[in-house]
């Protein structure tokens, strides 16, 4: 499931991800984004990762075909999350995106929210 939330306006969306993302999660969401992204050119992503388990086949080749078309697109993205596969994710994604990407605990959520809004400089632990 993705729970879509829009910050400074417009210029962040924040994403909560649980469960497992299927094709159909991007469908109601992916609109938005790019909605915002015609609007502001760039934008920056804040993605909470809370009991969350991954992607179906469609869900992921949903994001793969996203994160192609707009990787120019988004200036930011803070990942939030406790395992060490999500940790994982935000190395992984760094050769693919012109974004800064940083990971953040759980508990640095009120962090991530002012890193990726621009608000401060401070890297995540």
């Amino acid at each position: 499931m993705i729970e879509f939330n829009e910050l400074n306006d417009g210029h962040v969306v924040e994403v909560k991800m649980s469960g497992r993302l299927a094709r159909e999660d991007y469908r109601h969401f992916l609109p938005e984004v790019e909605r915002l992204i015609d609007r502001h050119g760039k934008i920056s992503v804040l993605m909470i990762m809370e009991d969350f388990h991954g992607w179906s086949p469609g869900g992921l080749a949903a994001d793969v075909q996203f994160s192609l078309k707009h990787s120019q697109h988004i200036d930011r993205i803070a990942m939030v999350g406790d395992k060490k596969w999500e940790r994982g994710m935000a190395i992984v994604c760094k050769p693919f995106t012109s974004a800064r990407i940083q990971f953040f605990q759980p508990y640095q959520v009120d962090a991530a929210r002012d890193w990726v809004t621009g608000q401060t400089k401070a890297e995540a632990a």
